[in-house]
Parts: structure tokens; sequence; C-alpha cells
């Protein structure tokens, strides 16, 4: 590993880090750790906040995981540590030393990373989990579907090993992040979307 490449991967990892959606709601006077399901993501403060600040939430949580793999290919890395700059920006989403290394479950910011690694892939996902959520109304199904088609199509589609590697890793911890809400769907207990927290 090169000098440029550890620099790389921390810088992804601080960018990941950047809490958004808690900062976002404390500038509302709400405490994102304290409310709903305590996770620093867009979906908490939609039922928190509001539509405006989650929206704006979701898309910088996006951006996070594409910069970290643009910055890493404009520092002339390959595809597979660009890849793995995205993947430290998950990382840093999901365990922020600005919150305890606590955070959310990195949803936008896996598909802004997927979809910097693979358009056509990240795409495809996109448009299914947003269906899924649509038909549902359970963002945490929409996630899991798309996660887990992520995986499929990278396999499906013979991508570099590298690639199902890392997009194989990215799906599987963020299904393993949901696993409380896959036990809620299974009890007909989880929230869907548009549900104020109480």
């Amino acid at each position: 590993m090169t000098l440029v490449t550890v620099f790389a991967l921390l810088l992804s990892y601080l960018l990941g880090s950047i809490p958004a959606a808690a900062w976002v709601a404390r500038a509302r006077g709400v405490d994102i750790r304290t409310v709903g399901s305590g996770n620093s993501g867009a979906t908490n403060v939609l039922r928190s906040v509001g539509k405006g600040p989650a929206l704006a939430v979701a898309l910088f949580d996006i951006l996070k995981g594409a910069l970290a793999v643009w910055i890493a290919h404009a520092l002339g890395l390959d595809g597979l540590w660009s890849a793995l700059c995205g993947l430290a920006a998950v990382i840093g989403h999901n365990y922020s030393p600005f919150l305890g290394f606590r955070g959310g479950k990195g949803v936008a910011t896996s598909f802004g990373t997927l979809a910097a690694i693979d358009p056509v892939v990240g795409l495809c996902a996109f448009a299914v989990g947003i269906f899924t959520m649509w038909l549902t109304r359970f963002v945490s199904a929409g996630s899991i579907v798309a996660a887990a088609l992520a995986a499929l199509l990278v396999i499906v589609m013979q991508r570099p090993v590298w690639m199902i590697v890392i997009v194989l890793i990215l799906s599987g911890q963020l299904i393993w992040l949901h696993r409380e809400n896959i036990a809620r769907l299974h009890a007909g207990k989880e929230r869907r979307l548009g549900e104020k927290v109480t």
C-alpha cells in the first residue's frame, strides 16, 4: 500500500463518517440517536424531522459514497482500491467517530458507492428498491431487496471477482444491519413509510 492509498482510504472513511442526519436533526432541536430507530440516517430524519431535511440527508449520504470512489480514481487508484474507498465511506457512515462509532445502516452511502463502481448494477438495484418501497411502504424491505439484487446482478453479469467480493460485502453488511427490521417485518411490527415516530 502506498501513502496515496492510505490517504485515500482514511479520507474516504472520514468523508463517510460525516453524520449529516444527526447534524441536520440537531439543527431542528432533535437528537436523532434518541428518537425512532436511533439510527443516523435519512429514514429516521424523515420520521422525526420531515421530508425536506430527509431528502437533503439522503442526497448527501449518496454523494459520500460516490465521492469516495471518484476521489480515489482522481488520485490514480485502480478499480479495486477505488471500490475499497467506497466501502471505507460506508463503514465510516455506519460507525462514525463523531457519534461514538454509531451511525446509520449505510443504505444511501452503499448506493452511492455501487453507482460509482458500476452504474448499471447501481441503477437497477435502485429502481427495484424504490419500487419495492412504493409497493410495500417499507423502506427496510426495499433496502434489503435492492442489496440482494445487487449481489445477484454482479454474479450473473460476471463482473470482475474483486467487484463481486466488494458488492457482496456491501450487501451482506446492509442486510445484517437490518436484522432487527427483518424480525419486525416477520412479526408485522415494522413501521411503514410516512409513519411518524412517537
